[in-house]
Formats: structure tokens, sequence, C-alpha cells
């Protein structure tokens, strides 16, 4: 039956059995959920009573969420990787794809097709991982731990530091899924453009799965589409709802959604902020909510 601690990208699910009956309760965002068992070909699976588009699976270390037919990032336990997990580090350029016991790898200084590699978790703890494995006679590792990444040429972000070490020789390097930093968390607007916000007033960001946008404008909500790129992350097809409030918020909403659509770049800043900045450098900066 699955248990413990789990991480939907920003979304934490804690799981556990309960004691007197085969229900599973999982706890997220201030709310619990209570899921029966049902069959499953393999893992565990548990769905919301009277409701299957509310479900949790769980195989090893691995999982998969769903609520009303939304589903989050991959669920992973403490220090495991989403599969396939991609690595890549420049200057030189190299590339490392984990599959299961299998390194694809595009070795540092050279081109052509990626060899293959047959590895061993030589660590596995709530850190991260360390595989090992043999290429041409040489010593291939990959560590990998789960800390916030930046490439160095480019600037985008991952959610893992990847250290190759290639017979003796040391290569830095960023993995993961950048998707993982995104999803998962509702992020409520604390400053609009270094303006801040009118007290008592709400906007919010929230990614989706199928690159849906969603979120509180101030007075309405809105929606669209989100494309995260190499080179940043772009707002388009937004819409809102049409209700009226008071004129101060229908500016800051009209300010808020004006700089929406001229988004060019996410990040994840220092104090674990998300941070969208637009063409002209103006910055909205939110914070993961609390509550929901």
């Amino acid at each position: 039956m699955a248990s413990g601690s789990y991480q939907c990208g920003q979304l934490s699910v804690d799981v556990a059995s309960s004691s007197d009956s085969d229900l599973l309760g999982l706890d997220y965002q201030g709310r619990r959920l209570l899921l029966k068992p049902k069959i499953s070909a393999s893992g565990a699976l548990y769905v919301a009573p009277g409701d299957d588009e509310t479900s949790f699976w769980s195989k090893g270390e691995r999982a998969t969420f769903t609520v009303e037919g939304q589903a989050y990032p991959e669920c992973l336990q403490a220090g495991a990787l989403e599969m396939p997990f991609e690595a890549t580090g420049n200057e030189p350029f190299w590339h490392a794809r984990v599959e299961g016991k299998e390194l694809l790898f595009n070795r540092p200084y050279e081109t052509g097709e990626p060899e293959t590699v047959q590895l061993e978790t030589a660590v596995a703890n709530r850190h991260g991982r360390e595989f090992r494995g043999e290429l041409d006679g040489q010593e291939v590792r990959l560590k990998v731990a789960r800390q916030l990444c930046e490439d160095n040429m480019s600037g985008a972000q991952f959610p893992a530091q990847v250290r190759l070490e290639l017979n003796g020789e040391v290569f830095q390097g960023c993995g993961g899924d950048p998707e993982r930093l995104f999803r998962g968390a509702e992020w409520v607007v604390e400053d609009l453009a270094g303006t801040g916000i009118i007290d008592r007033s709400r906007m919010t960001v929230e990614f989706f799965d199928e690159n849906r946008l969603a979120g509180m404008a101030s007075c309405n909500r809105y929606g669209g589409q989100y494309e995260r790129t190499a080179e940043g992350m772009t707002f388009d097809y937004m819409f809102a709802t049409k209700m009226a409030c008071a004129p101060a918020l229908m500016n800051q909403e009209q300010r808020f959604l004006e700089l929406m659509s001229d988004v060019k770049r996410a990040n994840i800043g220092r104090q674990g902020e998300l941070v969208l900045t637009t063409s002209k450098g103006e910055e909205i900066k939110a914070f993961q909510s609390t509550e929901k």
C-alpha cells in the first residue's frame, strides 16, 4: 500500500493508509482526500468514491495524482528522478538520458549518435541519485542532486544539478523537467512591476497540464496558454471573465493582464518566488499560496 511523502512538481502530498479501513488518506494544500482501492494491472490504484477522475496510482518511488481530471506532474518520493531523466552540459556539450538501467550518452567533445551504457545505482537517498557504468573501459558516473540549477549559457532553470565524471574528468550540467519548477502550486502575486498590490486584492498564476494557465486577475478570473522554450516563457490566447469591480481594482487588473501578455521569461528566485519578466524588463513576483 502506498505511503509516505511525494513531490508532484511543487505540490507536496502526504499519503497514509487508514488504520481501521482499506482507505488511503491524501493530505495536500490543507485538504484531505480519502480514496478507496481499485484493481490495477500493476502498482496500487486508489480512486475517490463516486469520482474516477480523482485518483492516486503508485509503484515504487513514483506515483501519479489526478484531481477532478487535472493531472499533476509525476509524483516522486524524496531523491527519486522522473523517468526518463535527461541532463545536459555546455562547454563542452554533453547529453545524458537515463531510462531504467540504461544511459543514452553523448560524451563531451564528440558528436554523432549517442552510445548506450548499462547502469547500476551506486547511491539512492533523499538528496538524489548516483549512477555508475562503463564505456570503452572508462568509468562513467552521473550524480544527480535535487537542487535548482541554472544553465550557464541560456539561463534556463532545471530542478536538478548534475555532475558527470568520465575517466576522472568532471563536467557540470543541469537536468530534470523544468515543468516541475512551476506546476503544482498556486502562485500569489505580491508585487506588480515594483508597485506592490492593493490591500486585500488577489492576483494568482497557476500552471496546469496541457500548457494551460489560469488564475485571478484582481476582479475577474482569467485563463490562457503558456509556452516554455529554451529562451523563456510566453503566454497567449488570454481571456478573462467580465465582472465589474471598484475602479482601482479594475485598473490593477488591466495592468496585470497587460504585463502578463508581454511576459517573455519565467524564473524561480532566491526565496523560491516565481518571477515573470516582460520584454521591457518589468517583473511580476509571486509566492506559493499557503492556502487553497
